[in-house]
């Protein structure tokens, strides 16, 4: 359920973005290797994917960002197979057009190289080996050669293996790109386990530079569940044009498919667009 819902705010971002002509950037600060399998040992052993993709290629849902969500999925196992799952840095490719470039940094040298092999031959993009924060400050504000990129997304999607630690690292790192690139958009993936826990969380990030910022938040269980991960959410600070509405149809129907039992959807704005 965390990756389907972190996809389709992605995918709906790169899609605002690349409906203006002007080229665009795109850093993924904790990209991952890019391409999953389904059937891969670790994926099977977790049966995540029965209560996220699999509940929605059951039946076809109908809200548009949705549709154009499995639109991907289905693009890039025609590509590597019917266990594929494509990551953030193959989404971004897919979505992202000739003039437009990424950039995906991966610290794990395990997963960068398997980055690396999946798409490492796309002129588009290109993969660093090194920590993502530290990118941020090195790599913005964007510019390739001559063009500067005015438009664009900075994902960060970090492990969250120091729990609620790792929010300090994640907000410094966006006051710093927010300061370095104030017209960009800034996406903060998150895990929700105990959603009360976050309120001090939000109320820095509200109190972050950006001339807007919208939470959204998807749990499959009440967040007071004993169970590991009861939903996720995400901060986007200077969301592009018509994101709001597309999560809004969004939204409701992707809780409703994959409830659990108890769960629902948020989706306010922490800073309101002038």
């Amino acid at each position: 359920h965390a990756d389907v819902l972190k996809h389709v705010v992605v995918l709906a971002i790169c899609d605002a973005l690349a409906a203006k002509p002007a080229p665009c950037f795109a850093l993924d600060t904790h990209a991952g290797r890019g391409l999953y399998r389904l059937d891969a040992d670790a994926a099977r052993r977790t049966g995540e994917a029965e209560g996220g993709i699999a509940r929605l290629l059951a039946q076809p849902p109908k809200a548009p960002a949705l549709r154009r969500y499995l639109s991907a999925v289905a693009t890039c196992r025609t590509a590597h197979g019917a266990q594929a799952y494509p990551g953030s840095p193959w989404l971004l490719a897919h979505a992202l057009r000739a003039q437009d470039r990424i950039a995906c940094c991966e610290l794990q040298p395990d997963e960068a190289k398997a980055l690396q092999r999946q798409l490492g031959d796309d002129a588009r993009l290109t993969v660093h080996p090194r920590d993502g924060y530290a990118a941020i400050k090195a790599l913005l504000p964007p510019r390739h050669g001559a063009v500067r990129y005015a438009r664009g997304l900075v994902l960060i999607d970090p492990p969250y293996e120091a729990q609620l630690g790792e929010f300090d690292a994640a907000l410094s790192a966006l006051r710093e790109g927010l300061s370095r690139w104030p017209q960009g958009c800034f996406v903060l993936w998150y895990p929700i386990k105990q959603g009360g826990a976050l309120r001090p969380t939000m109320r820095k990030a509200a109190a972050l530079p950006g001339k807007s910022l919208l939470r959204v938040e998807l749990t499959v269980r009440p967040d007071d569940s004993p169970l590991r991960m009861n939903g996720s959410g995400l901060l986007a600070w200077n969301a592009p044009w018509g994101l709001h509405d597309a999560l809004a149809r969004a939204l409701p129907e992707l809780a409703t498919r994959l409830d659990e039992g108890g769960g629902g959807c948020t989706m306010e704005w922490l800073r309101a667009p002038a």
